[in-house]
C-alpha cells in the first residue's frame, strides 16, 4: 500500500490554497454515500488538478480509501483543520 502525502498549510484564517480549485462540501452530502461520494468526485481529476474537500471532522478514513485506490498519485494539502470545518485539498500528481 502507498503511503499518503499530506502537506499541513494551517496557520490562521489567512490560510490559503485551493484557489480556482472545485469544491466539495462533503457536510451537505448523506453519510451513508459521503465516501463514495468524494471518491467518484476526485476520480474526475486530471493530472495536475485538485479539488477542495469540504468535511465536518479529519477524514482520516476517507483518506486511507482513497490511498488504496490512488496510490502515489494522491497528494493531500490540509488547508484548515478545525474545530467545526476541516479543508482539505485533494490533488492528483
Amino acid at each position: 500500500m502507498s503511503e499518503l502525502s499530506v502537506t499541513d498549510v494551517t496557520g490562521g484564517a489567512g490560510a490559503a490554497g485551493g484557489k480556482g480549485d472545485p469544491e466539495l462540501d462533503a457536510r451537505s452530502i448523506p453519510h451513508a454515500i459521503r465516501h463514495g461520494a468524494v471518491i467518484g468526485a476526485f476520480s474526475q481529476v486530471r493530472q495536475g488538478y485538485a479539488m477542495v474537500l469540504v468535511a465536518p471532522h479529519n477524514p482520516l478514513p476517507l483518506l486511507g480509501q482513497l490511498t488504496e485506490i490512488e496510490g502515489d498519485a494522491l497528494e493531500v494539502t490540509y488547508l484548515q483543520q478545525g474545530p467545526d470545518v476541516w479543508r482539505l485539498r485533494l490533488g492528483r500528481k
